[in-house]
């Protein structure tokens, strides 16, 4: 069964000031329902700005960016890089995770919400620590619940943003997994960035590999180390 478009980049430049020096220039790619994609390259060649592109919080300077079936009926998750909450953080990993829910009215949570909560605990590895004040969280703990949270409203696209960066070999493996089992079992559309080739190979089925001023991108079979370090020496 041929897979249909979730998102589709034509000629995207962007950036923050103008076209004249633009972070990224007239990229083009699609991504399939079921995906999931790795974009991986170095610090600075553009992986936030097209975060935050997709993420509709920066306009693009040229191109397009096209969800399908629309953009309103694309429902985005999104997990940030490890962030330090700190100790003294009151909520616990259960209200933490209904947040996306309904702001801070955690009391006003209906039976529904609830349950979805609950289920994310769950297939999170969460239920048994729900009562745990995030701030005494390890910090894969805290990267499970953000990753719960992000589930909880049921997305289409899950968006992990540098969302490993921060953590030690078996956490990084045990968020990776459970996102794995969330796309291949739910079906849920993945863009994970990453500058680590050996997670991007591990987990993802594509990529999009970022090199100051150009980029490419294919199965992941196809990402190389030499690949990798080419596009990088010949844009010094």
């Amino acid at each position: 069964m041929v897979s249909e478009p979730i998102l589709q980049i034509n000629h995207l430049t962007a950036g923050y000031n103008d076209a004249e020096s633009p972070v990224l220039k007239d990229l083009n790619f699609t991504i399939n329902q079921g995906d999931f994609l790795s974009i991986v390259g170095e610090n600075g060649v553009g992986k936030t700005t097209l975060m935050r592109t997709i993420l509709r919080q920066l306009k693009p300077l040229k191109g397009n960016v096209d969800y399908f079936p629309s953009a309103h009926a694309v429902n985005i998750g999104y997990v940030p890089q490890f962030r330090n909450i700190d100790s003294e953080y009151p909520l616990s990993i259960r209200d933490f995770v209904g947040l996306n829910l309904t702001g801070f009215k955690l009391p006003w949570l209906s039976r529904s919400e609830r349950k979805r909560v609950n289920d994310m605990l769950v297939h999170t590895g969460l239920q048994d620590l729900a009562n745990r004040p995030m701030g005494q969280a390890s910090g894969g703990e805290k990267q499970k619940a953000y990753l719960a949270q992000a589930l909880v409203e049921e997305p289409d696209l899950l968006i992990l943003d540098e969302s490993t960066a921060s953590l030690d070999p078996v956490s990084k493996n045990e968020l990776l997994n459970l996102v794995e089992e969330i796309n291949q079992k739910l079906q849920v559309t993945v863009i994970f960035v990453t500058h680590d080739i050996a997670l991007a190979k591990k987990y993802a089925s594509k990529f999009l590999l970022l090199a100051p001023g150009t980029y490419v991108s294919g199965n992941i079979d196809e990402l190389t180390n030499d690949k990798v370090w080419g596009m990088m020496e010949s844009h010094v």
